[in-house]
């Protein structure tokens, strides 16, 4: 349990990075109704199983033009 004390102060920010990209990436695809690749089920589904990754690759291969 110490060791887990010891991460703490860089495990809570990137969980908040985490969530605040999901949660901005997911605002994104249900607002936005065209996408470079896929549609917006199957981005849905990547932003949330590939945790941090799918938001970031959400942003920078999948989201349409505006």
């Amino acid at each position: 349990m110490s060791n887990l004390s010891e991460y703490l102060p860089f495990i809570i920010p990137l969980v908040i990075i985490e969530i605040a990209l999901a949660v901005a990436a997911l605002i994104h695809v249900l607002k936005h109704p065209n996408y470079r690749f896929g549609n917006k089920v199957m981005w849905i589904i990547v932003v949330l199983i590939f945790e941090f990754i799918g938001p970031i690759v959400y942003f920078t291969i999948g989201r349409g033009d505006e």
